[in-house]
């Protein structure tokens, strides 16, 4: 159940400062759900509002944060290799950024707002290359690997279901299931493209490419981070990519850098995705530190509401992927854990969960031994097809207990 978010893009658009400022620890938590993270992954936070203020209770959080009322949830993010053109073919970093991104369930597209990186990602003069390019380019990577990776075994499965009861829908989400692809994005795929499951053999090239680019967008959901967005150039053209069809975010992934560094170093207080901070050593800033957080504040937060990187995180869980919040606790009238920590957990899953899963989410005996489960708010006992909602508190009862 867990999730993950790729960062894309081509060089020099400031990705790596989007995933430095993403993954910068700065809540405290105890114990991370993920145990091995290679250089290019890393642990990033879904900030949602508790309900510890909602229930009136001080919470104990174990797997996530809590700071002024603000769940903090982990979450996984990648950081993938700049895409140039002819990635699909293996140009570049190419065939390191397919194979990163192939576990990816949402895409945070970095793009540089202010138009001063190239198709290439080399430098050029603000305001002088159209960012709305970088979007189709990026589309046109990722259709053509995709439909490479089909095409391999193509015509083998073509004629497999034209000879055969067999569902091409289930051959190709065999076919592409290193890939986080479904079978039911592969069948709304094919709806949405018009096309006959029963008779691929007759589907036509640009047919392939179209059910490829559905295949895509289902998987692979994406919004745009429109970095550089304090510099002069970039207010148009972020106005032009919001027409684009993708969740846009104004951001300046630099900003949410220096301010995460700065609240490090205990200068200020800022928590990630607000709209202004609180300076309180006035008397350790420098100069041109001073100078800095005076432009972060007039130049983005002031004018953007914030630096775009919490909200661009935030949108691509929830928004692209339409996770909720659940708590579990053991004890549904202390709220407790069996050791007595209040709302101890906070996890993001998958709208649609039921609650027999989210058990088996939690441990798999608990999913086993199933009986019934309480909905804390309402007190109400709910049986295993019961669906969560976002802010549920559960306590589940089972016949085994949690290991």
């Amino acid at each position: 159940m867990g999730m993950m978010a790729g960062i894309v893009g081509k060089p020099n658009v400031g990705k790596s400062t989007f995933f430095s400022a993403a993954t910068l620890k700065s809540v405290p938590i105890a114990n991370y759900p993920f145990t091995t993270i290679k250089a290019n992954r890393g642990i990033g936070y879904v900030r949602v509002k508790c309900v510890c203020r909602e229930l009136g209770v001080e919470d104990n959080p174990v797997n996530s944060a809590c700071i002024d009322g603000n769940r903090f949830i982990p979450v996984e993010l990648i950081d993938c290799a700049g895409l140039v053109p002819g990635a699909w073919r293996g140009r570049g970093l190419g065939n390191q950024f397919l194979d990163e991104i192939r576990r990816a369930d949402s895409l945070i597209h970095m793009v540089d707002a202010s138009g001063s990186t190239d198709i290439e990602g080399g430098g050029c003069p603000p305001g002088s290359h159209d960012p709305l390019e970088d979007v189709e380019f990026l589309e046109h990577e990722l259709d053509q690997w995709l439909k490479g990776i089909l095409m391999k075994d193509w015509l083998k499965i073509c004629r497999r279901v034209e000879s055969t009861a067999d569902q091409l829908e289930a051959l190709l989400s065999e076919r592409l299931s290193g890939l986080s692809i479904t079978r039911e994005e592969i069948r709304y795929a094919i709806k949405e493209a018009g096309l006959n499951p029963k008779k691929p053999t007759a589907w036509k090239d640009e047919e392939i490419l179209r059910f490829t680019r559905n295949v895509r967008k289902a998987s692979k959901p994406m919004l745009i981070a429109a970095n550089k967005a304090d510099l002069a150039s970039a207010e148009e053209n972020i106005n032009r990519l919001k027409g684009s069809g993708y969740i846009t975010v104004p951001c300046c992934a630099e900003a949410e850098l220096a301010l995460r560094r700065a609240a490090q170093a205990g200068l200020i207080e800022y928590l990630p995705g607000d709209d202004h901070f609180e300076i309180v050593e006035h008397e350790k800033l420098t100069a041109p530190q001073e100078k800095a957080l005076e432009t972060i504040q007039s130049k983005i937060l002031e004018k953007w509401g914030s630096t775009g990187v919490q909200e661009a995180i935030n949108r691509a869980f929830i928004d692209l992927l339409d996770a909720i919040v659940v708590y579990p606790v053991q004890d549904p009238d202390k709220l407790t854990d069996h050791e007595g920590r209040v709302l101890p957990e906070a996890h993001l899953i998958p709208s649609g969960t039921t609650a027999k899963s989210f058990a088996s989410y939690i441990h798999s005996e608990l999913g086993e031994g199933f009986l019934y489960a309480v909905e804390v708010k309402t007190g109400s006992r709910v049986g295993e097809d019961y669906i969560l909602k976002d802010g549920d508190v559960i306590s589940i009862v089972s016949t085994k207990r949690r290991g």
